[in-house]
């Protein structure tokens, strides 16, 4: 039974123009003891994702999903009560914008120290001792050399890198079963990014953590995610086993990102165009109908007026009426 099921999640939003489909028919599924990546661009939706399987909605937010459940219970079904209690006990994240989720009337240490649960272990008489060792620890092990002087400081002293860390040791604290770490290394250094990567990859086959880790670079998710989703403008484009993905794409979309890539072993000449995709990500309140690629796809036809079924073959999961390496009946070849 998978850890995270979600079927054909839809977002909207309430917009001065009406109502907007943020979020349409999204599929995710993450098996417990995995890293799985989540793949898209900026205003694909990921952090509404994020967002809606922590519960952490705006008001102004209508989620329907055929099916959400969490390790066997229904996420739809629970109370605002039991959602804040599974948040605290069993699903972390780190938040896309450190500096604006601390309190800044609190010292970092008096937020953290909140965040560490007591261990059995520790003597009644020592909790506030050990729980600040504990904080040292874990502050260290994200990359912050002087943990004392943090421990003391107030978010708006610190730097983004450092509340950054200071947010990935608060989720990690917690000890979750599922970690959501939405873009976790942003405003950070190239060495302290490996550091981090190397942290949750660490917590998932020695602690069993599962990592749902949501990023815009395909490289990154490719050195350390077992399976991979791809987001498009609200949509899923395909999901499957990383290796296989990255060898043999289904979805335009896929195969599109993997040839805009940059090739560093090729020399090229100076002030070269890197390849893209032809247009842009369209704007919330004019999707196009059916298939949100479409107008950029370069397999477009007829038929991608109407939205595609997320399909399944072969341990694939992928949208699209005219998949590569799939067998397609003859009548969806009609243009």
């Amino acid at each position: 039974m998978p850890l995270l099921d979600i079927r054909n999640l839809t977002i909207e939003l309430d917009t001065p123009q009406g109502p907007a489909k943020a979020l349409e028919k999204v599929s995710l599924t993450i098996n417990a003891g995995e890293m799985h990546g989540l793949i898209g661009e900026s205003g694909s939706g990921r952090s509404l994702l994020a967002r809606a399987i922590l519960g952490i909605q705006d008001p102004s937010w209508h989620i329907t999903a055929d099916r959400m459940m969490w390790d066997g219970k229904n996420l739809m079904e629970m109370t605002r009560l039991q959602r804040r209690s599974l948040m605290g006990d069993e699903i972390s994240m780190i938040f896309q914008d450190p500096s604006g989720s601390f309190n800044p009337t609190y010292t970092i240490g008096k937020q953290l120290l909140e965040a560490i649960p007591v261990a059995n272990k520790w003597a009644f008489w020592r909790h506030t001792r050990d729980k600040r060792l504990t904080a040292q620890k874990w502050l260290h092990k994200v990359g912050i050399k002087n943990p004392r002087k943090v421990l003391n400081s107030y978010p708006w002293e610190l730097s983004e890198g450092e509340c950054q860390k200071v947010m990935i040791a608060m989720a990690l604290a917690k000890q979750p079963r599922l970690l959501i770490a939405d873009e976790p290394t942003a405003s950070m250094e190239p060495a302290t990014q490996a550091q981090i990567y190397r942290l949750l990859m660490q917590l998932n086959q020695l602690q069993n953590v599962t990592v749902l880790l949501i990023s815009h670079e395909l490289d990154t998710l490719a050195n350390w995610c077992n399976r991979m989703t791809v987001l498009y403008s609200g949509q899923v484009m395909e999901s499957g086993p990383t290796s296989e993905l990255l060898a043999q794409p289904n979805h335009p979309y896929t195969k599109a990102l993997l040839d805009n890539m940059p090739d560093y072993d090729l020399a090229a000449l100076h002030k070269k165009l890197m390849p893209t995709l032809p247009g842009s990500v369209p704007a919330l309140r004019h999707l196009p109908i059916g298939c949100r690629l479409g107008p950029r796809c370069p397999e477009a036809r007829r038929q991608c007026v109407n939205q595609p079924v997320l399909s399944h073959y072969k341990d694939r999961y992928y949208a699209c009426h005219f998949p590569y390496h799939t067998e397609v009946p003859d009548d969806d070849l009609l243009a």
